[in-house]
């Protein structure tokens, strides 16, 4: 592991001249002065944060070496690094960068030491999406924790602080500085395909006050937190990695509902705010997405809102901001209307020599690239990575998914499990009553790509709880096949649990046939807690918000009586046949109370 002297070495003098503490603005001087013996190309590097694939930053799998020649046209990260000198790179699991932590650390200080070898070398800026729950690049054994939307079920502030403060200290352990995480959008459509359960509920008070937990949490253990989707993506039906969504909200609407979170965040002292790649006429009427909106990001973020931290775009390969212009002129309008950070363009080569191009031909100055950069390397100072870019094995060792880490998101967890119908108190269960269970239900890919699948994980709680239980996987559609496979195996059980994920026709048909039985039927809403909605006849409902390990986990202890359910609702839920009447209001939730 590269000592402290080897880094003040390879800096050139760098490191050593920004021994850097205390506020952000305390040593401009130094920054600006860094600033001004950069290059032209470097700085314009400087402003990209770019995916990469492998487990190495010099040495990664022969097929990752082909996937970077063929989208980015370098063999490696280090390679990268040294053609187009990125301020950033984020990690991804289907890009093979997170295998497990100690891995994720020898790649973090292969990135930092092929930067910091070069000319006027700086340290990287590593970023991932760790909003835990469904979105998940780090898997086991770092501490996985419940998202959003079941913190919001247990509603406690403290809750989302321990939170932020234990995933950022692992995170930081293996090298990773700035966290895409906590969402700040107020989910008020239960039909959102992009947000849902990203979301701490649809209560603008009750997200701001989460989101500054754990704001603070994750930036008290010394890792930028980033308040996303900045103006507010909490009331769409279409997804922005694939459309281009319009929000219909009045400015007055706005100021009530999407703006109250993400004042909370600023006030919280914020590192940065990630953009989204939607429309908001009442924000701005020009058509434009966000991301490439002056009136928003210019006007309101930095003007109205006072917001003086990064502002960092989502991803530029997502459809939402590409509908209107081509990828060459995405960059460039986005820093003009504002944006630092220009985050994992589909062609980096285009972006980049975009940018160039915009400077040397005058639509850009090189001032305006230098107030960006001057963010940037603040937020570089103040998370230590001029001083200590580096982190060691011993630390990851003493961080990573410590017993007392993997304690405390259980503990959470049990707080956040919502019972919604328990009709003549079936749950909990009882064992000798109810002893052998069949467990069936959709099965989705685990969000870390390292837990799951539901039923399994399920079953074997339940059976280490002491019931007998066998999983049986039908899957989010099951078929006729299926479904009667299910049912007949119900007939040899004495309860079912059923997993329901985002509920489909044929997982209804699923539901309504194993109740037809006449065996007791406990669902579980393994996503979205509206599934209930739509099955009025299941004599126990639970919502866990994910299928995740750690939350069904804690469905199981919540099932089996040895955890009581605590959560309560953070979403409305309408009736399936009126959608303008609430079923289950916000704050809702029965307790196992006699």
């Amino acid at each position: 592991m590269p000592s402290r002297r080897t880094v003040l070495a390879a800096t050139a003098g760098v490191a050593a001249s920004l021994a850097i503490s205390g506020t952000a603005h305390a040593n401009d001087k130094k920054l600006r002065s860094l600033i001004s013996r950069m290059t032209l190309e470097e700085k314009v590097g400087q402003l990209f944060v770019m995916r990469v694939y492998g487990h190495s930053a010099t040495a990664p799998d022969q097929a990752d070496i082909d996937a970077n020649l063929k989208e980015i046209g370098v063999r490696t990260a280090a390679e990268m690094i040294a053609r187009y000198r990125v301020g950033g790179i984020i990690y991804f699991s289907w890009a093979h960068n997170t295998r497990d932590p100690h891995q994720i650390a020898d790649l973090s200080n292969g990135i930092q030491k092929a930067s910091l070898r070069q000319p006027r070398g700086l340290p990287v800026l590593v970023s991932t999406d760790q909003e835990h729950g469904i979105v998940c690049r780090v898997g086991e054994p770092a501490t996985l924790f419940p998202g959003a939307m079941a913190i919001g079920a247990g509603g406690a502030r403290k809750d989302a602080r321990t939170l932020g403060r234990i995933a950022g200290q692992e995170l930081r352990a293996i090298g990773i500085r700035q966290n895409y995480s906590p969402v700040a959008d107020v989910n008020v459509n239960p039909a959102n395909p992009v947000i849902g359960v990203r979301s701490f509920g649809s209560e603008a008070g009750a997200v701001a006050g989460l989101v500054a937990a754990e704001v603070a949490g994750y930036q008290g253990a010394g890792v930028a937190a980033t308040a996303k989707h900045f103006p507010g993506h909490g009331d769409t039906a279409v997804d922005s990695h694939y459309g281009f969504p319009v929000i219909t909200h009045s400015r007055e609407l706005w100021e009530k509902l999407d703006a109250v979170p993400f004042r909370a965040a600023i006030r919280a002292g914020i590192d940065s705010i990630m953009t989204a790649h939607i429309q908001f006429p009442a924000l701005d009427d020009s058509g434009d997405p966000a991301t490439l909106s002056h009136p928003i990001l210019t006007g309101i973020l930095r003007g109205e809102l006072g917001y003086e931290g990064v502002v960092v775009t989502d991803s530029l390969g997502m459809e939402g901001v590409r509908t209107k212009y081509g990828d060459d002129r995405v960059p460039v309008l986005a820093l003009k209307a504002g944006v630092d950070q220009l985050l994992n363009p589909p062609s980096l080569d285009i972006a980049w020599n975009a940018v160039l191009k915009a400077v040397q031909d005058g639509e850009l100055t090189e001032a305006r690239l230098d107030e960006s950069i001057l963010r940037i390397l603040r937020l570089k100072a103040r998370l230590g990575l001029f001083e200590e870019p580096y982190v060691s094995h011993g630390g990851v060792t003493r961080t990573v998914g410590t017993p007392a880490h993997l304690a405390e998101a259980d503990r959470i967890a049990e707080r956040t499990t919502t019972l919604l119908v328990n009709e003549r108190r079936l749950l909990p269960l009882n064992r000798n009553t109810h002893r052998k269970l069949l467990v069936v239900g959709a099965d989705p890919a685990s969000p870390s790509g390292t837990t799951g699948p539901p039923t399994g994980v399920l079953a074997t709680a339940l059976t280490e709880l002491g019931f007998t239980a066998t999983a049986l996987p039908t899957g989010t559609a099951p078929s006729a096949a299926t479904v009667a496979q299910a049912v007949a195996a119900a007939q040899d059980a004495d309860a079912v649990i059923v997993g329901t994920y985002n509920i489909t026709a044929a997982q209804k048909t699923l539901v309504e046939q194993l109740v037809a039985t006449g065996r007791p039927v406990v669902a579980v809403a393994i996503r979205n807690p509206y599934d209930v909605a739509r099955l009025p006849t299941v004599p126990a409902y639970l919502a866990a918000y994910s299928w995740t390990d750690v939350e069904l986990r804690a469905a199981a202890r919540v099932i089996a009586g040895k955890a009581a359910p605590r959560g309560k609702l953070p979403v409305p839920v309408q009736r399936a046949d009126d959608p303008a009447k609430v079923l289950y209001p916000v704050g809702y939730g029965l307790s196992y109370g006699r």
